[in-house]
Parts: C-alpha cells; structure tokens; sequence
C-alpha cells in the first residue's frame, strides 16, 4: 500500500489502463517519500501480481548500489534482461534504485539503452539526487516528482494501524512528511526512542567544547550506518531550532550554516569514500 501521491498513482494507473507508458521514467523525490514502494506497486498492476524487490519474477530485475555505487557489470546485466522476451504479462521491468549512485561507466553504459527502446520495455531510475545524474539520462526519461505527504494522510494510516495519539504525534513529528519513515517507526517502536536520545546528544554537543565532541565523533565513526541516521536526526534538530527563532538574524545565519554543513556531510558520506571521522570531526568545527 503507497500512503499518499494519489495525484502521481492516478497517473501511473491511466497509462496502464492504455498500455500508453513510456519506456523509462526516473522517480524524484526525498529520500522514505515512497518512490521506490510506488515503481513497485505499479510494476505489479502491469505484471499482474504482486512483485517486491526481492522477488524472482522472470520479467522484474532490481538493481540497487553495492558498496556505495552501482557498476557498469550491473547496467550490463539489466540491458540483458530488458532485451529478453517477456514471459508472462507482455512487459520487462527493471528499477534501478538510488540510481544516482551508477557510476560514470554505468551511466554511460545506461545511455544506449535509453536512446534505442525495446518493445515492451520498462525501466524505473529512483533517486532522490537527480542532479548527479548525467543531463543526457535525465533528458531521456520521463520525470514524475514526489514530494512530502501532508500530516493527515499519513496520521489517518497510522489510526488504521491503531496507533496511539502519542505514538502518532511523535511519528509525525519526526516523519516530516515521508511515509517510510512513519512505516520504519510501526515496524520498530524503540526508533522513537532513539530519535528522542540523538536530538538530546545533539542538543548536548552544540554546548559542548571540543574535546569531547572530537570524542564523540570518534566511536561514531566505526558504524556509517549509524552515522547517517545520526545526522538525518540532528538534520531535524536544527530545523526545529531554525523555525522556533524570532527575529533573531545572528541566530537564523549560524543555525543555517549548520544545516548546510550537516546536509553536506551526509552527502560526502553517502556518495563518496571520505574518510568518515574526519569528516565528522570537520562538521564537529562548524556546528555550534
């Protein structure tokens, strides 16, 4: 079930009925919006059974990163399969999840592909940085944005759910909009828990000399995993703190600064090989 982007859903739904869709699409969004959910559910309309992305259907390939890329050994392999005859519903998929994370070989690989369609191929690009994309990729697909879904459409998932008021208050609060997110939080309670304790760490840090922020960053640095949810949390913290000032504009400017260093970071961290601790030490620098 895809909570919200009905706007998005009717669209995909029309094109099936007329068996009218483009051959390749990239999905726009934050990260947790439900694009990734949303390419599914549709591919499974257009097979006509339910498909996930660990499913072995025979007209279905999910592409997703490894090792912080995807590689042009990958794009090979998906060209190999849209070029196969359709075994079943009349269509071959492909998702290429995180697309941005194709490195230059693959992406160029990719290209060929996109300029000389197959019969009845269709090919998802999910990814919440399309920039990093190639132009000419970009310029080949259609593009269908996703953008974050209002409180009550997710809260009235969450009363289905039979969540408590509470429970769903802090959800929404912490969701900012992004169904996975609020779905991440049913599927394992203890992660309000944690968003709680990180946003006090953060509060703590900001206060805190250098030392022991250095300190801190050092055992978080074994775990990236860890790191980037961390970050994503003290994301949140400083936009709490940067709506919650008035007419304040030494205030506005330094709580802005450190939104743009902690968004920075994560993305070092998530697109590249920098050296997480001294990047998070870098980040320790800025923020106060």
């Amino acid at each position: 079930m895809v909570i919200g982007h009905q706007q998005q859903w009717n669209l995909l739904q029309r094109a099936a009925k007329a068996t009218s869709f483009s051959h390749a699409y990239l999905f726009v969004g934050c990260e947790k919006l439900g694009k990734k959910k949303m390419a599914l559910e549709w591919i499974s309309l257009l097979l006509g059974q339910e498909v996930k992305e660990d499913s072995s259907h025979a007209d279905l390939m999910f592409v997703q990163p490894q090792a912080k890329e995807i590689k042009i050994a990958q794009i090979k392999d998906l060209i190999r399969h849209l070029s196969f005859t359709a075994s079943e519903a009349g269509v071959k998929a492909a998702v290429i999840n995180d697309a941005h994370l194709m490195n230059q070989e693959a992406q160029t690989c990719l290209l060929k592909t996109l300029e000389e369609p197959r019969g009845q191929a269709l090919l998802i690009l999910v990814t919440d940085k399309p920039r990093e994309l190639l132009p000419t990729i970009a310029s080949r697909v259609q593009v269908l944005k996703f953008y974050p879904v209002n409180d009550q459409e997710i809260n009235d998932y969450l009363i289905k759910q039979k969540v408590t008021l509470e429970d769903r208050q802090e959800i929404l609060r912490f969701s900012l909009g992004r169904p996975g997110q609020a779905l991440d939080f049913i599927s394992n309670p203890q992660k309000i828990k944690t968003f709680h304790d990180r946003i006090k760490e953060a509060d703590l840090i900001t206060k805190a000399d250098l030392n022991f922020r250095f300190s801190y960053v050092k055992d978080l640095a074994e775990d990236v995993l860890k790191t980037k949810e961390v970050l994503d949390i003290w994301t949140l913290y400083f936009r709490e703190k940067l709506i919650g000032v008035v007419r304040d504009q030494q205030s506005t400017i330094k709580l802005r600064k450190a939104l743009s260093f902690l968004q920075q970071t994560s993305s070092w961290l998530s697109n590249t090989n920098v050296n997480t601790r001294l990047a998070l030490e870098m980040l320790m620098l800025e923020i106060n």
